[in-house]
């Protein structure tokens, strides 16, 4: 009876999870119930999923609505009239066409329509007219005994009860941005649209028998049924098990070649035992798939790292997926694929962000755009989206919602009757667990299926450009479609580009893959102990540098280790400083018992990757490995189901004693396990980390101009850009200001010479940019002022920025004096077209310039307004007694001691302290261009705190953690260029 159901994937509409739809439908005795979303199919087979648990006949359709204007209700017969829905719902979509008011004629389907909306007789055999029960009336006069066939009764769920009504007025409002005082009542539901029992619904239509039996016959027409344990992707690469087989194993022969040699026995019986569980499990495509990627983009010449849990695969390795060796680290393939993972695995290949779209264009070119979708996901309320939605509806003033966003709901807030409703509904919405907002898109995921996608799910087209999946990661899971994460990494853009720049600048090819050379390089050694790492992917951040030290870091398992017991969860749960204890103090290890001795040996007893966890919850707790997984994938935050990890952490307790494992060490490992929730790294993908690192590092200690030139017009990084600027100058570089006749639109380096790109010059327009430089190319050098006016013609703003910045220092003249010839050229100059030249050269303006006053500063000044920083060191300008300061390099005389330094703002990283109070980290540059980091506790950040980027005296005392030397700020003042100026 009920063929128009809606959970809140209705988005901003309805008002039910699936677990809530399904159970109040099981409590009432339906035992077929069909699910039909407003122009939305996300939870589709969650739904049918919940359904078949509950032994009740699940039916799918949507309801397509143009705005708030219902056209009809479509339902799938089966799987092939669900393809044709997705298929119709995401043509409209992608296309963004609004829904015809007459459904087509789809296989397999029945389109419904509202009672008055359509002429019985113009009905086609799949087509029926809905009645409601408040719509009976209308009957009067109808010969419904001739139309039988095609009534059927629509009873229409949408919330759960009158509470919930409420909710869904305020979810139209906030979809509509009106108040809701505003709200029109057809933008919403009736009130009556609850479930009620299948006798009272009978009974409504007791006296129309014959649609009662329609209604039942169409229900017993429809229906879905689907096998969850069969896999969906694209089954085979090279069109058969067989021959996937075979190419498999030769192209991983053949890389373990290139990998070990030819007669490594160990490597061979590894691929032998990997390809085995491959085959067992009908992974080889999902291989295959991923090679065919990588050999794409390496003819591309595009830079990739193969990362997460696969590079525990050799036969990844060897097909050069990942650089990390797994034999080298130990690391065990079961944790990338086993029979007993109770979700499927799946690759992360990172890529420039230059480089990435073409990747994906690619694998929609290759596979086919009607079996290939990016991955969607959905974003839910948060919190203080919640209340600032519903504070919006209730007509509160941003003021009033920022207050309560900022300071919570203070007791005598909450006579008031609009905070009594905010504090209500917000806590209605958080209780029902992640309330859809919108459908976006997975970071990386995409989807390849065997049969076309629509059979899986909707889709649509975001802005990104990408046909995207109406479905989330744990939609995908649950019918056997497994991603591939083709993701985007700046830090990649550093290494690829600074490998082009090293081999137009020094003429040398660099094979980037080569890793293992890197960590046996003595100079790169030496870079890592020093923490001489800016710019270098995830080992640049004061923390990083820092930890790096206190583990005198010099090799690669040490990076490895570093990379992971970084993650917060490591660092909040005390590990990392025990990690920290022990590594220094091996001798002083006291293990929590004789079995963790044996499992977590090599980190000194501690879990620091989530391999160790598994092995304690298998090996320590006998855990089964399908749980100690589903510990695993609750630990990267990659799990919803609380109940089930409840059960896990009882049976972690029963299993503990049954063991007669000591109660408090049991309770310390729980302790340790749960730390790690959404924080924790895999052992493989923190190597995949460090091998990263290793290729930055290679880089920088080598090459370190071309590589900082190459952070740089990359534009990420743990720092602002000023800091590259800063980083680049210290390898003896000329840094020049933008010069029409050098620079390019990014920086660029030639031979001992860098010229800042034109992109970093504050208001200065792209399309001017790219006609100064499509004219250069063209014509040539521009020989003076007069001649760029004449060729560009330039507007007085635009030409006055280029001047101000130093783009003419090659004339000769001053940039007074060129502002002075400027006033003269740019009035009614008219641009002569880029692909012609004057006959007769354009004359230099000769006129009697006055005296003009310059000073060493106003050159640093101009930088500071249209780049953000002086491209000299900012301590030159500064006019201030700086020799009274003590420099950073002589901080270990003063350990324990008060001292006063001068240093530039860096970078401040907040956050709170035991008691919740906000403090910070702060970092430095002192005068010899060395760092200082300071720890700003909350009493002293509350008595001074930090403002922008500058200067500022700080005062306080060293103090030394494992000879890592900060300052505990007490007193610090900001001081400007000029002595004694504040800002």
């Amino acid at each position: 009876m009920f063929l128009n159901c809606k959970t809140f994937f209705s988005l901003r509409y309805g008002t039910m999870p699936v677990a809530t739809l399904v159970d109040k439908a099981f409590e009432l005795g339906i035992r077929t119930l069909a699910l039909t979303n407003i122009n939305l199919t996300a939870d589709a087979w969650e739904f049918v999923d919940y359904c078949q648990q509950k032994d009740i006949k699940p039916i799918l359709g949507i309801e397509c609505r143009n705005n708030n204007d219902l056209k009809y209700i479509l339902l799938a017969k089966n799987i092939e009239g669900w393809y044709h829905i997705n298929h119709f719902l995401s043509t409209h979509l992608e296309e963004a066409t609004s829904f015809p008011d007459r459904a087509p004629v789809l296989p397999h389907t029945f389109a419904i329509y509202n009672w008055g909306s359509i002429a019985p007789a113009q009905l086609l055999p799949n087509e029926l007219i809905g009645v409601k029960y408040w719509e009976l009336n209308k009957l009067f006069r109808t010969d419904t005994i001739a139309l039988q066939h095609k009534l059927v009764i629509l009873h229409p769920v949408t919330f759960q009860d009158n509470e919930h009504f409420e909710l869904h007025r305020l979810l139209r409002a906030i979809d509509q941005n009106i108040l809701i005082t505003q709200l029109s009542p057809d933008t919403t539901a009736r009130t009556d649209e609850q479930f009620v029992s299948p006798a009272q619904l009978i009974e409504r239509y007791a006296n129309y028998p014959h649609i009662v039996r329609n209604t039942l016959k169409i229900m017993e027409a429809c229906g879905i049924e689907i096998d969850f344990n069969v896999p969906r992707n694209k089954l085979f690469f090279a069109g058969s098990k067989e021959e996937d087989q075979k190419k498999l194993r030769g192209l991983a022969l053949e890389g373990m070649q290139y990998r070990y040699g030819e007669d490594n026995t160990v490597a061979l019986a590894r691929i032998e035992k990997e390809l085995a569980i491959i085959t067992q499990l009908d992974f080889e495509s999902y291989f295959l798939i991923t090679w065919d990627i990588i050999r794409y983009a390496r003819q591309q010449g595009f830079f990739y790292v193969g990362r997460g849990s696969g590079a525990n695969s050799i036969v990844a390795y060897c097909l050069a997926i990942t650089d990390v060796d797994p034999i080298e680290l130990d690391l065990y393939f079961e944790r990338f694929l086993n029979p007993y993972r109770s979700s499927p695995p799946d690759f992360d290949l990172d890529f420039s962000w230059r480089d990435r779209d073409t990747i994906i264009e690619y694998i929609f070119n290759k596979y086919g755009k009607e079996h290939t979708a990016l991955l969607g996901t959905v974003t839910t309320f948060q919190t203080n989206a919640i209340i600032r939605e519903l504070g919006k509806v209730y007509g509160l003033p941003k003021k009033e919602i920022d207050t309560i966003l900022e300071n919570g709901f203070k007791l005598q807030l909450e006579n008031d009757s609009i905070h009594r409703k905010i504090i209500y509904y917000s806590q209605m919405m958080a209780t029902e667990k992640s309330y859809p907002n919108h459908m976006s898109i997975h970071a990386g995921g995409i989807l390849i299926s065997e049969n076309p996608i629509h059979y899986c799910c909707t889709t649509y087209l975001p802005p990104k450009g990408f046909i995207t999946a109406q479905m989330d990661m744990w939609q995908a899971e649950k019918i056997g479609l497994y991603k591939f994460d083709i993701l985007s990494q700046r830090g990649l853009g550093h290494i690829k580009d600074a490998i082009e720049i090293i081999k137009k600048n020094k003429h040398i090819d660099i094979d980037i893959h080569n890793v293992k050379a890197f960590q046996l390089d003595s100079r790169v050694k030496k870079n890592l102990e020093t923490v001489n790492t800016i710019g270098c992917f995830y080992i640049e951040s004061p923390a990083m540098r820092q930890l790096l030290l206190k583990l005198r870091c010099s090799d690669y398992l040490s990076l490895v280790a570093a990379s992971s017991i970084i993650r917060p969860g490591v660092a909040q749960s005390g590990m990392m400083k025990q990690y920290i204890h022990r590594f220094r103090n091996p001798d002083q290890v006291t293990y929590l018992h004789p079995v963790i001795e044996e499992l977590l040996h090599e980190t000194f007893g501690i879990m620091v990757y989530q391999e160790d966890v598994i092995k304690v919850a298998h090996y320590f707790a006998d855990l089964p490995l399908a749980d100690a997984d589903t510990l695993r994938r609750a630990m990267a935050g990659k799990y919803r189901g609380a109940n089930n990890l409840k059960k896990i952490e009882d049976q972690f307790f029963d299993n503990c004693k049954r063991l007669g494992r000591p109660q408090d060490v049991s309770a310390e490992l729980w302790r340790q396990i749960a730390s790690f929730a959404n924080y924790s790294f895999s052992k493989a993908h923190s190597a995949s980390f460090a091998v990263e690192s290793y290729q930055s590092l290679y880089l920088k200690t080598y090459f370190p101009a071309e590589f900082m030139v190459a952070v740089i017009n990359n534009f990420g990084g743990f720092y602002s850009r000023e800091l590259y600027f800063r980083e680049l100058k210290k390898t003896g570089v000329d840094i020049h200001p933008p010069c029409i006749n050098n620079s390019d639109y990014y920086t660029n380096i030639k031979g001992n010479d860098v010229f800042v790109g034109m992109i970093h010059i504050e208001g200065l327009e792209e399309a001017l940019a790219a006609s100064i430089l499509s004219n250069r190319e063209q014509n040539g050098p521009f020989l003076h002022l007069e001649d760029f006016t004449s060729r560009i013609a330039p507007g007085p703003e635009q030409l006055e920025i280029l001047i101000r910045i130093g783009c003419f220092k090659f004339t000769g003249f001053t940039k007074k004096e060129l502002l002075w010839k400027s006033s003269l050229l740019v009035r009614n100059r008219e641009a002569i077209p880029t692909h012609t030249l004057p006959l007769f050269g354009t004359p230099t303006v000769n006129c009697d310039l006055p005296k003009l006053a310059y000073h060493s500063h106003e050159d640093a000044f101009d930088e500071i307004d249209l780049l953000g920083f002086p491209l000299q060191s900012p301590f030159e300008v500064l006019q201030h007694e700086q020799e009274q300061y003590i420099p950073a390099r002589l901080f270990h005389q003063y350990i324990n001691k008060p001292i006063i330094t001068l240093g530039y703002l860096v970078t401040i990283k907040y956050l709170r302290s035991n008691k919740g109070e906000p403090m910070c980290f702060g970092t430095f540059l002192d005068r010899e261009g060395s760092y200082i980091d300071t720890v700003h506790f909350p009493d002293s950040l509350k008595k001074y705190p930090l403002q922008k980027s500058g200067f500022y005296i700080l005062e306080g005392k060293v103090i030394s953690d494992y000879d890592v030397l900060s300052l505990d700020i007490n007193k610090m003042q900001k001081i400007g260029y000029f002595e004694g100026q504040t800002s």
